[in-house]
Formats: C-alpha cells, sequence, structure tokens
C-alpha cells in the first residue's frame, strides 16, 4: 500500500489531474446508469402491468357479455375467447378457471396437461407442470413467472362473479399474463447506449483533463523551472504573470516572486552582515597583531611601551567582546526563549536607568514624567534597549549642553512608549528605516569613529519585535534624532504617578 502511493505520488499532476476526472466520471455514468436503467425497468414494467389490467378486464366483460347459465357455458364462452387470441412468447397468455367445468386457456401444454411440444423434455414439462399448479392457486393480484422456454412471466389473476349463472355464488378465475421480454430489451438497450456514451465521455473527460491539467500546471512547471535556477544560485528570474491565468495562479506568482525579493534582500543583506563582521574583527586583530609585532622588534622594549600595547591590545580584545556579544545577542532574539516575561513596575525601573544613564557624560539630561503602571516584558532586555537608545543619544551630542531627552507616555490599546530624543545631527529620512539594520551607519554623523559597531539599534530592534512592539526613527523638535520604542501590556495604576523627574537643562549631566 505504502508502495502503491508512492508510485502514485510520482505521476505528474497532468495525469492524476486526467485519473481523478476519469474516476468523477465514471462514478457519475455508473449513479446515472443505474437510476436510467432501473427506471427503464420500472416504466416498462408499469406499462405491463397496465395493459393486462385492461387485457384482464376485456376478458371478465367478454365472459359477461355470454350470459352462460352453467359452468360448462361459461367453459365454451371462455374458449372461444382465448382460442381467437393463441398465446406466442411475445403475445399475452389468457386462462380461465371454471369450477365443476375446466379450465380454459391459449396454452393447452401448460394448464390442460396436452402434449408436449416438439422438441421438449420431460424435464421442462415438469417444470410447466409445477407453474401451473402456481397459477391455478387462488391469489389474486399480481406475480412474476419464469417459464422455462418463455422466461420471465408478469401475470395477473382475478376471481369474479358472473351474473345469470345457475350457481351464482361461484367465481371463475381468469389470468392474464405477458412475457418481461420488453423489459429485458429496454434494459439492455440502455446498458449498450451508456456502455458506448460511456467509453466516448470517458476518452473525452481524459483528454480534456490532460489539455487542462497542462494549462493549470503551466505556471507550475515555470515555477519549477525557476525555482531550479533560484537553487543553482540566479535569484534574478522572476514570473511574469499573463493576463489567462486565473486568481489563484496570480497570487501564486505574486508569493513567488515576493518570496524571491525577500530572498535577494536576505542573500544581500547575509553578504553585508558577513562583511562588515569580518571588518568589524579584522579591524581589532590588524591593531593588536601590528602592535605586537612592534614590540617584538625590539630586544629590550621599555616597560612603558609595554604598557601601552598591553592596555591598547585590552582595549581591542574588549572591543571584539563587545561585539561578540552583540551577535549572539541578535542570533539568540531569533529563538523562542529569548525572553524571560515578568511585571515591571515601570516607574522606578525607569528612573535607575535613567540615573545609570545621566553619570556616562556631561549632557543636558531632561526626563519627562513616568506614568505609573505595570508592564509585562524581560526586564533586562528592556533596561538593554533603553541603554542603548540613550548611549546613541548621548554619543551623538555635544559636551556640555547637548540634550538628551527620555519621555514615556502611556497609549491606546494597553501600551507603553519610551521616546528617547537629542539636538544631534539627526537621521537623514532616506536612512530612518535602515538605521536599525546590523552595523549600519549614516554616512557622516554615526560612523565607526564615534563608537560601537553599528549593533546597538539592531538590538533595540530585536528586543521590540521579540515583544511584540515596534520601534521607528525620526527627527526631534530640537532638530536631532527621535527613536520611539513601543510595547504591548502596559497596565496603568489608578494612583497618579509616585515619582516625577523634570530635569531640564542640567549642567555636567549631575541631577
Amino acid at each position: 500500500m505504502h508502495g502503491a502511493r508512492e508510485r502514485l505520488a510520482e505521476v505528474g499532476l497532468r495525469w492524476r489531474l486526467a485519473g481523478w476526472i476519469a474516476l468523477v466520471v465514471l462514478v457519475c455514468t455508473g449513479v446515472a446508469f443505474v437510476a436510467v436503467y432501473r427506471g427503464t425497468g420500472t416504466q416498462v414494467r408499469g406499462q405491463i402491468d397496465s395493459e393486462l389490467t385492461g387485457d384482464a378486464g376485456d376478458f371478465s366483460h367478454n365472459l359477461a357479455l355470454a350470459r352462460a347459465r352453467t359452468p360448462a357455458q361459461v367453459l365454451q364462452a371462455a374458449n372461444r375467447y382465448v382460442r381467437s387470441q393463441p398465446f406466442t412468447a411475445s403475445s399475452t397468455l389468457l386462462f380461465a378457471v371454471v369450477p365443476n367445468a375446466g379450465t380454459s386457456t391459449n396454452r393447452p401444454e401448460l394448464l390442460q396437461g396436452g402434449p408436449r411440444d416438439d422438441g421438449e423434455s420431460a424435464t421442462v414439462q415438469a417444470q410447466e407442470n409445477r407453474l401451473a399448479t402456481k397459477l391455478l392457486t387462488v391469489r389474486e393480484g399480481y406475480a412474476t413467472l419464469a417459464l422455462p422456454d418463455v422466461g420471465n412471466l408478469r401475470v395477473l389473476e382475478r376471481a369474479i362473479r358472473l351474473p345469470g349463472t345457475v350457481r351464482a355464488g361461484a367465481r371463475v378465475l381468469i389470468g392474464v399474463g405477458e412475457p418481461l421480454a420488453p423489459v429485458a430489451r429496454a434494459q439492455r438497450g440502455v446498458a449498450h447506449a451508456f456502455v458506448l456514451a460511456g467509453i466516448l465521455a470517458l476518452a473525452a473527460a481524459l483528454l480534456g483533463a490532460y489539455v487542462i491539467g497542462t494549462r493549470v500546471s503551466r505556471p507550475l512547471r515555470r515555477m519549477a523551472a525557476l525555482a531550479a535556477r533560484v537553487d543553482a544560485g540566479d535569484l534574478h528570474p522572476r514570473i511574469e504573470p499573463s493576463g489567462g491565468q486565473g486568481a489563484e495562479v496570480r497570487v501564486l506568482a505574486d508569493a513567488f516572486n515576493h518570496m524571491l525579493d525577500r530572498l535577494t534582500a536576505a542573500f544581500a543583506g547575509q553578504r553585508a552582515f558577513i562583511a562588515d563582521a569580518s571588518h568589524e574583527l579584522r579591524t581589532p586583530l590588524t591593531v593588536i597583531g601590528g602592535q605586537l609585532e612592534l614590540l617584538a622588534a625590539q630586544d629590550d622594549p621599555p616597560i612603558e611601551e609595554v604598557r601601552r600595547v598591553e592596555r591598547l591590545v585590552q582595549g581591542e580584545i574588549a572591543r571584539m567582546a563587545r561585539l561578540v556579544d552583540d551577535l549572539l545577542l541578535l542570533a539568540k532574539s531569533e529563538q523562542g526563549q529569548f525572553l524571560r516575561i515578568e511585571p515591571i513596575d515601570l516607574a522606578p525601573f525607569v528612573e535607575e536607568i535613567w540615573h545609570a544613564a545621566t553619570l556616562r557624560g556631561d549632557r543636558s539630561f531632561e526626563l519627562d514624567i513616568v506614568p505609573a503602571g505595570n508592564l509585562l516584558a524581560d526586564p533586562d532586555r528592556l533596561a538593554q534597549a533603553l541603554r542603548n537608545l540613550l548611549a546613541n543619544a548621548i554619543e551623538h551630542t555635544a559636551t556640555p549642553d547637548g540634550l538628551v531627552r527620555l519621555r514615556v507616555q502611556a497609549v491606546a490599546n494597553a501600551r507603553v512608549r519610551f521616546l528617547v530624543e537629542d539636538d544631534g545631527p539627526g537621521i537623514p529620512a532616506d536612512q530612518r528605516e535602515r538605521v536599525f539594520d546590523r552595523f549600519h551607519r549614516t554616512d557622516a554623523a554615526r560612523d565607526r569613529a564615534s563608537g560601537g559597531a553599528g549593533l546597538g539599534l539592531a538590538i533595540v530592534r530585536a528586543i521590540a519585535h521579540a515583544h511584540g512592539g515596534r520601534v521607528d526613527a525620526g527627527m526631534a523638535a530640537a532638530g536631532g534624532a527621535r527613536i520611539e520604542l513601543e510595547l504591548p501590556r502596559f497596565t496603568v495604576k489608578d494612583a497618579a504617578p509616585t515619582a516625577a523627574h523634570l530635569l531640564a537643562a542640567l549642567p555636567h549631566g549631575r541631577q
């Protein structure tokens, strides 16, 4: 069974579609055949029953018109009627059983014990005798019996009383029967017609299904060919949807093209990431190697030179360690257990981070009122994101009066927004989306010389997305950069804020 499924899975879409359509056509044809076959038999049997009813009525009416008064006279009238209508394989069987007189029939060998027909065996005659016994049993209504040399016979029997007879209470049994050969012929005709029509319909269905399957699978084959080219490393081909394709194929083509666009961007970003990471790691290694070579070239280097090289090497090693830590953090952000969510009392949490940030340089720090409430988030990751934003603002503002402002706002849908603003050179409008990419820096203000490897904002975005939030860059009112970090699952407390630090133009960053 499993092997048959595997072989079926290897069959092309066109042939599978043709097979399914052929199966549907066969099932529908079979259902229609059964319905028409049985309906035809029922209809012809109904016509035969109607004819039998009429023949029985004519027979009984003819006997009534004879005005016979004795059983013998009734039998004579029945003989006259039935002999005028001899029985054949396609005619009507007539018989009448008159009490105390005998039986009249247009087939004497069946009911009157006459001689066997030419070529008729004793076995056949015995079967006819048993059938005669059944026919002579008074059982009014319709019945179907089998004659040896005629086939199935539909019989209608009636017991009638004739007016004017001496024995008024006596009843005469009359019977009429017709062969059911017309039913079989009609059903054979239906079967032959359905076989021929079924063969033609099946052939047409297979041909039509193959043509339809070819047309339907054409874009899929094109996609398969393009996928093979993509697998070989060529990301440039795209599917051009044609006007004759259905909406589903156009949606699939658009999704395929969008996937290729994302793959192209992802591969380009990966190549840029590898190049930038390699460059960031190569620079301190080059500095360390050069300094060690310079130190090794001296036979007896002074202690001051050794201390200088030691400090420089330690600084470069610390820089590489931070870079590796940041890269590991970004890699972990794509995993399922990156966050450890717990309730955070927002006001004291922000104040603690703010206090630590004001010790990093001489700036004009401003903190607006922090709304009281609880935020469901990872405190370590959120603290890291806010520290990165504040460090970014500090690095790109001038000492001692550069403005660094933090505002926290409760917004709709149980969300909280953190806004970090500065009065530095700002972020050009065409770079406000790319500043969150790894190793990205603006051309002038936010370069390597200002410190960092360009991963701070990328980490902020990873933390925001992990929490189900967002981060955007814009321009502050003071002309510098404004970074908005918005997170969900914030619950405002009923009481007013308990702590509010509004620090305006504090000299040297002291509170």
